[in-house]
């Protein structure tokens, strides 16, 4: 079954970005249990960092200039962050890059992960480390939609509430491409859910 939702990974053609500025880059790894029941592996950012401080990310960053790609971003981000080798790691696909509020266009690279992985966060970085069942959010259990005006379009993104973390923003629209992929879910960021209220 897994095997059968990745291929549709490595079958997918990411949408490109609609813009003809330059952006300086990062790359972030979306990381999936390998097993019966997969899980996303997610992060908390520790609260002191000057960008995204507090929030939930996916192991992460700017790319260095001695990076060969960004398929190298990503898993060296995700070993100084988490503690993840590279080695576990299967890479199987991008998904669509977006620019973040602070200017930087950030791609995302779904990899395959053991399901026995011991995580050591980076404390000047990471505050905690965890799990969401990727069916978690296949029926759309949002708290709340954002809308963010981006690119030139409006984007209704959900937020969603897991345990004690708020899942939300560019982390939120990744996951819905990946869901939206995965399992068909039709979730759409480009119209307003029905309980959308304005706010003016």
């Amino acid at each position: 079954m897994l095997d059968e939702l990745l291929q549709r990974v490595r079958s997918h053609t990411p949408r490109l970005l609609q813009t003809d500025r330059r952006f300086p880059e990062a790359a972030v790894l979306v990381p999936i249990t390998r097993s019966d029941e997969p899980e996303l592996v997610l992060t908390l950012r520790a609260s002191g960092l000057s960008t995204h401080g507090g929030e939930v990310a996916f192991p992460g960053g700017r790319r260095d200039p001695e990076d060969p790609d960004l398929i190298f971003t990503a898993l060296r981000e995700a070993q100084e962050e988490i503690g993840l080798p590279p080695g576990l790691v299967e890479v199987i696909g991008p998904l669509s890059p977006l620019v973040s509020r602070h200017g930087i266009q950030v791609t995302p690279y779904v990899g395959l992960v053991p399901d026995y992985v011991e995580y050591k966060a980076n404390d000047g970085e990471i505050a905690a480390v965890f799990t969401v069942p990727l069916a978690f959010f296949c029926d759309d259990p949002r708290q709340t939609t954002h809308r963010i005006d981006y690119l030139g379009r409006s984007w209704y993104v959900p937020s969603y509430r897991y345990g004690e973390y708020s899942i939300w923003g560019l982390t939120a629209i990744m996951v819905v491409e990946l869901v939206n992929l995965l399992y068909d879910t039709g979730i759409d960021l480009q119209q307003p859910p029905d309980h959308f209220i304005a706010l003016s």
